[in-house]
């Protein structure tokens, strides 16, 4: 059996102790093990932050080289990579593509965002923000805000469901800031981190030091953390809070970034039209978040308003969509939805799936367990694609992170809407489905506050527009309240969370001369 060890310091690292077992959910079946024991998480962040001076002594240019290296070896592995994502996370061949070709497209994305900083700044390793401001009588004594790369080193915790994508649209980011990393994906589904590292450092595309694995416990990793360094958190509310109260955030402002539960919905405009061009977006949409992944997406739906006119029609419409859904192991042939990750997420979606239904219908699906397509019987961790119709005081507030959708009437108006909405306290993402301006206007108004994306839907755009699912570099990822309050990516917005921004005043002329503005 594999055995997945760290890469700190600069070498390979097997851990003592008894290891955590990885298994392939379609049948439970072992298939690596994982131990981080003996790990020193001090020198580790030593050997980062110090080897990190070589990363920030790269122009953006030379980073932009950097970036496509990366994306090349593991475009180069992607077949590889594909099949140890179906072994160890249950995808499907299709979920694998929009993991890894994810985390291939993203390093190229912030590779052209290199590229066009390159373009701007020549060999200047800090971005303007903004442009002078006069600070007295005479115009000469200006004031120039400035962001710089901190000299520390970016820790990343990741989520069990994106293994290639959650790593490194985080260290594309990083890298092109600047930052080394020391990336921990979640043990249970480390197999494609693990040989996707394994590549990079085998293809002497690295810098020294610039990345880092922990394959296993943190151990005391995060309390070591200092004022310069950086945690991006993706997982659990529960857990982004534990974190934010501990001594390296709450005493030495370590910065934090925090990607959490999220409640996102898809809104059915008044307007919208049974069997319509939009109406069909809408429902391709829920039904497609559903299932890629097993639901198994930060993103995905979790709940969908429709005017109460229209509910038994869309009802309808979904139950018949999710009809061919073959739930199985994601190697057999005809097999459309594999397993959830976990045997914790089996668990927590079955539990979820039963409380959502207290007191409302279940349209399709349930919490009964089923066996999968060519799965042993009893093994493996299936859930059955489930819609349940109405709402219950669980409806929002608990996430199922599988495929279960409530659907739930409202009134059809943009207030309606956007109230509901809210109730979800905070979410990443929720789309609209509409050609009404009014409606939209109103609803994006009452709405934005409480999303960190909206996607607005109308037939024009209907056959374009990408799925609020799908995650793109050039666009912000994250949400306000119980969605964590942190941002992702963005373009160079991403590159914020690792540098500081720092108010110089002085002569005009001079820094015009240090900054490159020619003034």
């Amino acid at each position: 059996m594999i055995r997945l060890e760290s890469y700190v310091s600069g070498r390979w690292f097997a851990g003592a102790g008894r290891p955590a077992v990885l298994v392939n959910p379609s049948n439970e079946e072992p298939v690596a093990e994982a131990s981080s024991e003996g790990v020193d998480f001090g020198a580790a962040l030593d050997f980062a932050r110090q080897s990190g001076a070589a990363l920030r002594a790269l122009t953006f240019g030379e980073r932009a080289t950097l970036l496509k290296a990366m994306a090349k070896v593991l475009h180069q592995a992607r077949e590889e990579l594909l099949d140890l994502a179906q072994v160890n996370g249950g995808n499907t061949r299709g979920d694998a593509k929009f993991d890894v070709d994810g985390a291939i497209g993203t390093l190229s994305a912030y590779a052209v965002t290199a590229e066009q900083l390159a373009g701007r700044l020549g060999d200047r390793k800090f971005l303007l923000d903004g442009d002078f401001i006069q600070l007295a009588r005479n115009p000469r004594f200006v004031g120039q805000h400035i962001y710089t790369t901190r000299p520390g080193v970016a820790v990343h915790v990741n989520a069990f469901n994106f293994p290639a994508w959650g790593t490194y649209e985080k260290v594309a980011v990083s890298f092109l800031a600047g930052v080394p990393v020391i990336t921990k994906p979640a043990t249970a589904t480390a197999l494609v981190t693990y040989r996707s590292v394994q590549l990079l450092v085998e293809s002497g595309c690295l810098p020294a030091g610039a990345l880092s694995l922990v394959c296993g416990s943190t151990g005391d990793l995060l309390s070591r953390l200092q004022p310069q360094d950086h945690l991006a958190f993706t997982g659990s509310n529960t857990t982004g809070a534990a974190l934010r109260g501990t001594a390296g955030f709450a005493e030495r402002g370590v910065r934090v970034t925090v990607e959490a539960d999220s409640l996102n919905a898809a809104v059915c405009g008044p307007d919208v039209g049974v069997g319509s061009e939009v109406w069909s977006t809408l429902l391709r949409n829920v039904v497609q978040d559903m299932t890629q992944k097993t639901g198994q997406k930060c993103t995905a739906v979790r709940r969908v308003f429709v005017p109460s006119d229209k509910l038994a029609d869309f009802e309808e419409s979904l139950v018949d969509a999710l009809s061919g859904v073959v739930v199985g192991d994601p190697r057999t042939d005809g097999v459309t939805m594999g397993p959830v990750s976990t045997a914790n997420q089996l668990r927590d979606a079955r539990s979820g799936i039963a409380a959502l239904a207290q007191g409302n219908r279940v349209v399709v699906g349930g919490a009964e367990a089923i066996d999968g397509k060519n799965a042993p019987a009893g093994k493996g961790y299936y859930v059955r694609p489930t819609v349940i119709a109405g709402a219950n005081a669980s409806t929002h507030d608990l996430e199922v992170f599988g495929p279960c959708v409530s659907l739930v009437p409202y009134d059809g108006s943009a207030a309606g809407a956007a109230a509901d909405i809210g109730r979800g306290q905070g979410s990443l993402v929720s789309s609209f489905y509409s050609d009404d301006r009014a409606w939209i206007g109103d609803v994006v108004a009452g709405a934005a506050p409480w999303l960190g994306r909206m996607l607005v839907c109308g037939s024009k755009v209907a056959d374009m527009a990408t799925p609020p699912g799908m995650v793109l570099p050039s666009m912000v990822h994250g949400g306000p309240g119980r969605a964590g309050g942190g941002e992702e990516l963005g373009g160079e917005r991403g590159l914020l969370f690792y540098m500081q921004r720092t108010a110089v005043a002085g002569d005009r002329v001079v820094l015009g001369k240090v900054f490159g503005t020619g003034e």
